[in-house]
């Protein structure tokens, strides 16, 4: 969902992505700024995955048909990424980066804590809603970082337009569907203690999903980079190639107001614009 005036209808894009030329270092010289955003291929499908498996579980308890209309749209966009961002993993491995250890962690993180449980009646209720206040709180990364990307002067850095061209669709249906994790939420629990405690869970674990990932890669990297640093993280920031610590202060404050929406966030005709155009969207066609 979006909000107020905008009427979008959600639906999944068919999308074909080679990378048969796809270099290690993608961004030229910039090894680990390179694998912090690798890192998304190796988290984000068990994630997007465990995203549809709970939504899928809500669909019976919506009550609103707009709403139904835009949790549908946002599981088949959702598959679709998962889908996507295997390839560019399994890309990797082929490059002789082993993947498969750190993706062996998230699976445990999304079918193992996060799964589902042997409960019934009001605790199981109580355990999707919870996942769902989850959800929403990562959908708010994940619709920031959309925007990021959709602005970032990646190509001015030289990044592959193959792998420029994933992040950019991926992102501006993130910016799309921005709002819908947080309406079912809303319309399903919507207690703010639970909004401001799962926002407080996410965030630690997110940081150390990517420091860990991004430590991982460069370590496994079999072009021998050097180790990840804080600093290599703030000089490629500081180039437009990450998000700097300071923008990701910036976004979290307002998730923290009662009067918070999504939709105050991110940039729908942009988002709309490049999906239109997007390279691998329009090869599928």
């Amino acid at each position: 969902m979006t909000s107020g005036d905008e009427q979008l209808v959600l639906h999944a894009r068919n999308v074909r992505f080679g990378w048969a030329a796809l270099p290690v270092h993608w961004i030229p010289g910039e090894p680990q700024a390179t694998h912090t955003v690798n890192v998304l291929h190796l988290a984000l499908p068990e994630g997007e995955r465990w995203f549809v498996e709970v939504f899928k579980q809500a669909l019976p308890l919506i009550r609103d048909e707009r709403l139904r209309a835009d949790v549908l749209g946002f599981i088949g966009q959702e598959a679709v990424h998962a889908e996507a961002h295997d390839g560019a993993a399994a890309h990797l491995e082929a490059a002789g980066v082993r993947v498969r250890p750190f993706v062996a962690q998230m699976e445990w993180l999304f079918r193992k804590l996060l799964g589902d449980r042997a409960l019934t009646g009001r605790a199981a209720e109580e355990w999707l809603v919870e996942r769902l206040g989850i959800i929403a709180a990562i959908e708010h990364y994940t619709a920031f970082l959309g925007q990021w990307v959709l602005d970032a002067p990646l190509e001015q850095a030289g990044a592959d337009p193959v792998m420029l061209d994933l992040l950019r669709w991926h992102g501006a249906e993130e910016v799309e569907h921005r709002a819908v994790a947080f309406d079912l939420f809303m319309h399903l629990d919507g207690r703010y203690t639970r909004r401001v405690r799962s926002m407080a869970a996410v965030t630690p674990v997110l940081a150390w999903v990517f420091a860990r990932g991004t430590r991982y890669l460069m370590r496994n990297d079999p072009t021998r980079p050097g180790r990840a640093s804080l600093g290599g993280y703030r000089r490629a920031a500081k180039r437009g190639l990450l998000p700097t610590g300071r923008e990701l202060l910036r976004e979290i404050r307002p998730y923290f107001r009662k009067t918070y929406h999504p939709s105050e966030t991110g940039n729908t005709e942009q988002a709309v614009a490049y999906l239109a155009s997007s390279p691998a969207a329009r090869a599928a066609e």
